[in-house]
């Protein structure tokens, strides 16, 4: 069960973290972002799954896939923003966090701006 293996290594780099929070604040950033990378790749290989099947639904539906994968992008970003922003916060940096908050706000935005100006087109073909 990969979720245990998650939480447990979670749970130990926190730990670790807090404890050398003490002697060693500067250790206590780099475990912090050492473990996250670490979790990362214990998840990685579910996000192939993820992309077959929004292939396979992207082939059966019809949907123009270049909005589809606009789409999936975006939430890419959102997760990267947080991740980002999360390991700020924990190292005490939550200004930064916030800036990273807004570019990645604002980046999303642009990231959809295709998607506004398909929907934008489509209501003006539809009123007369």
């Amino acid at each position: 069960m990969e979720i245990l293996k998650l939480v447990a290594v979670g749970v130990v780099i926190s730990v670790i973290a807090i404890l050398l929070k003490s002697v060693k604040p500067e250790l206590s950033v780099m475990v912090t972002i050492a473990g996250s990378v670490l979790m990362l790749l214990f998840i990685i290989n579910y996000f192939t799954e993820i992309f077959n099947t929004f292939y396979q639904i992207i082939s059966k539906s019809g949907i123009d896939s270049n909005i589809f994968w606009i789409v999936i992008k975006i939430i890419g970003v959102g997760y990267l923003v947080e991740f980002g922003a999360n390991i700020c916060t924990d190292s005490g940096n939550s200004g930064i966090a916030d800036k990273i908050v807004l570019g990645g706000k604002i980046i999303i935005f642009l990231m959809a701006m295709p998607i506004v100006t398909s929907l934008f087109n489509i209501i003006l073909e539809l009123v007369p």
